[in-house]
């Protein structure tokens, strides 16, 4: 939802990608759902795995998994606390898309004034 949310917004400022600590092999149908509702389509995504190498080379990482990131940190991480909807109702991944959908909206208006 992160990584939808920035491309589809922050364009001008980012370019978004995302990799998960232990990522599913595919996007569930119901996150897929809930992005779609607010017309943000994300079906096309390929879950990854993070790699810290790679990380290095961003410019921010923002850590939504709720654990420490393995390896060398990456230059600047941001950590947010985001609820997992993972096999449960609809309206929780409402609650998690819009939450989410917040943060990355303020993330993109930080590097839109130079922060």
């Amino acid at each position: 939802m992160a990584e939808g949310f920035a491309n589809h917004y922050g364009k001008d400022v980012l370019v978004a990608t995302s990799a998960g600590l232990s990522p599913m092999p595919g996007i569930v149908k119901s996150t897929v759902a809930a992005m779609a509702e607010v017309g943000v389509d994300i079906s096309s995504h390929i879950p990854s795995w993070y790699e810290p190498a790679l990380a290095a080379k961003y410019d921010i990482v923002v850590n939504m998994s709720g654990f420490r990131l393995p390896g060398k940190p990456p230059k600047q991480v941001v950590e947010w606390k985001v609820e997992d909807p993972y096999m449960k109702p609809q309206a929780v991944y409402r609650r998690v898309r819009a939450d989410i959908e917040q943060k990355v909206m303020q993330l993109i208006l930080g590097l839109r004034r130079g922060k």
